[in-house]
């Protein structure tokens, strides 16, 4: 659905995010097939137009064909892309396979749903709606790159269930406890103070709700709760990686107009849960 209020980069940042799933895996995207749907009698088909332009451009920033694709009528627009990539099936990574002493990167900051959901209330800022919106559209090609190529143990995009969801998820399958510093978390602009303001999502709610039983949030306070729990479109790379890979990874990332940080680590146990400190 749309996440911004200008079509072109509405399609951007559904192009980058649908692309995340195949770099995630380490895979290479060959081809995307658009999936739109569009109100047609209550829409300018200009708009329409802005919104395929837009994933088209983002899209060929990656070096991948737009192969075609479906446009329905529906009464919300939305759309996204079917993403077609390679990786070969000995190399895949996955998010199981984060080992005890690993550290833990994650490539774009969080805060995505709560500054886009100010937006909506005419709260955000310009300032602050412009480096969400910077970091949504750009790509995790780089990163992925980089993670492949310096053996990652395990990776995973944050998306839709925030970065607890995500997090607990890799603990869960690899049977490890992540170990997260408030103090590391990269945050947009604005996100933190929206949330001590009240602000929040739907989402964010739902996945408090299901993911808080396996988390231990430490000294966080009620905003940064919120922003763990933060439902993030095109959001980072969350990477599980040898320690002394670490570091040459993130100098990597950043000398490859990527940022990145080192977040945590991982441990023993609680297996499957995910500590705040």
């Amino acid at each position: 659905m749309p996440i911004h209020d200008d079509p072109f980069i509405f399609g951007q940042i559904a192009a980058a995010n649908s692309l995340s799933d195949c770099w995630a895996m380490g895979g290479r995207p060959l081809m995307a097939v658009n999936v739109c749907g569009y109100p047609q009698r209550s829409l300018p088909l200009e708009l329409l137009a802005e919104i395929l332009r837009g994933g088209a451009t983002k899209a060929l920033e990656a070096g991948v064909p737009v192969a075609g694709g479906h446009t329905m009528s529906n009464p919300e627009p939305f759309y996204g892309m079917a993403v077609t990539g390679l990786i070969h099936p000995e190399r895949i990574i996955a998010n199981a396979g984060a080992r005890p002493g690993d550290r833990i990167l994650l490539t774009k900051p969080l805060g995505t749903g709560i500054v886009t959901t100010a937006m909506m209330k005419d709260i955000a800022t310009a300032a602050d709606l412009e480096a969400a919106t910077a970091s949504m559209t750009r790509l995790n090609k780089t990163a992925s790159e980089v993670m492949v190529r310096l053996g990652a143990h395990a990776a995973t995009d944050v998306t839709g269930f925030g970065i607890l969801g995500h997090a607990r998820r890799m603990a869960q399958e690899s049977g490890v406890c992540l170990r997260l510093a408030w103090d590391r978390l990269p945050i947009l602009p604005g996100a933190l103070e929206y949330a001590a303001q009240g602000i929040n999502t739907g989402g964010g709610v739902a996945n408090r709700d299901f993911y808080e039983t396996w988390a231990d949030w430490g000294p966080g306070s009620e905003a940064q709760i919120r922003l763990a729990c933060d439902p993030q479109t095109s959001g980072g790379l969350l990477i599980s990686m040898a320690p002394d890979k670490a570091e040459e990874a993130v100098d990597q990332m950043r000398r490859g107009d990527q940022e990145a940080w080192v977040i945590g680590e991982v441990t023993a146990g609680p297996k499957g849960s995910v500590q705040f400190s």
